[in-house]
């Protein structure tokens, strides 16, 4: 389809000053408008949106490459990560990197080529730089972005350091984060075989009508799809969860698996499973609500709780067993 080229107009100073010379109306300052904006149209303008300001791309200009461009200045060192780890990453990853239940594991170099292999940072992530480049974007998991760059240098250096990669009092920094050799660098290629094996039929092709699914890969067994399903009970009435039976062992096992991490502790201002006067006060809301603010996320005044702890795969009615589980321990429960 050939497209008409746009008239060519005349020089804007021309323009603007014989439109200056009758201007007065409507029509007189639509006509200036539209003249000094097609001066401002590069070539191939459609007319979509404006030009991205210098301030609006580096609000989105963050990424870190693998040879260390976009690397910010500034430094750090295992000694001063120590702490910073231990308080900001340990309840997750371990006080060594060794993971905690089914959070990743960051340290260790046991090979890939085993029956099991298990990533760390050690024997999987091919580029330091990237790895402070993930630290940045989304740790610590319950309040990303929110370490300075010095810090999440200096948490990048503890990372390395108990993966044996630098020597605890090494500095990291904008010059030599990209120069540390990480030992999977060279493990990555990209993948030449087809998307798919087939060839794209292009005539006598079956008719679409006649195709049958005969078989799903969700038969498995693992993959996940009961946040999929309408679950007719949940949405009937909120007021049905406070009287339900909720099941203590599936709430201890949830609390287990999803809550204990910050619940335990008390990360991010959770409030500590045993703590009465902390919960007295949420439970005085009403369980209903409790629920609610579980299963869709709930931003207080002390903190964000993300929807269902961040395993988006539990069960609405799992999320509830577990809310009544850390209610009853606490010396809350109605």
């Amino acid at each position: 389809m050939a497209v008409a080229a746009p008239p060519e107009t005349t020089p804007s100073a021309t323009r603007i000053g014989s439109t200056a010379r009758n201007i007065g109306t409507l029509d007189d300052i639509e006509e200036l408008s539209v003249a000094i904006a097609a001066e401002r149209r590069p070539s191939g303008y459609f007319g979509y949106g404006d030009p991205a300001t210098p301030e609006q791309i580096a609000g989105w200009d963050i990424d870190v490459r693998p040879d260390g461009k976009g690397l910010p200045p500034g430094s750090g060192t295992a000694e001063q990560g120590e702490a910073l780890y231990e308080e900001k990453c340990s309840t997750c990853h371990g006080v060594f990197g060794e993971g905690e239940g089914r959070w990743p594991k960051l340290a260790g170099d046991e090979p890939l080529t085993g029956e099991r292999p298990e990533k760390t940072v050690g024997n999987y992530w091919p580029y330091a730089s990237t790895l402070w480049d993930y630290v940045h974007r989304a740790m610590p998991f319950y309040e990303p972005q929110s370490l300075s760059d010095d810090e999440v240098y200096s948490v990048v250096a503890y990372v390395l350091y108990l993966n044996e990669l630098i020597e605890y009092d090494f500095e990291l920094n904008q010059s030599n984060l990209a120069a540390v050799e990480m030992p999977n660098r060279d493990g990555f290629f990209v993948d030449p075989r087809p998307d798919v094996v087939n060839a794209v039929c292009m005539e006598d092709c079956k008719n679409p009508d006649d195709i049958r699914i005969t078989w799903d890969s969700t038969e498995l067994g693992v993959t996940p799809t009961q946040h999929f399903q309408d679950d007719v009970a949940d949405a009937a009435a909120p007021a049905a969860v406070a009287s339900a039976t909720l099941d203590d062992a599936v709430g201890q096992r949830v609390y287990d698996q999803a809550c204990k991490t910050c619940h335990g502790p008390g990360l991010a201002g959770a409030p500590v499973v045993g703590d009465a006067p902390a919960w007295a006060a949420r439970r005085d809301q009403g369980l209903d609500v409790l629920v609610r603010h579980a299963v869709e996320g709930f931003q207080g005044e002390a903190g964000y709780m993300p929807a269902k702890g961040g395993q988006v795969q539990l069960g609405d009615d799992e999320v509830a067993a577990a809310v009544s589980y850390m209610l009853q321990n606490s010396g809350a429960a109605d």
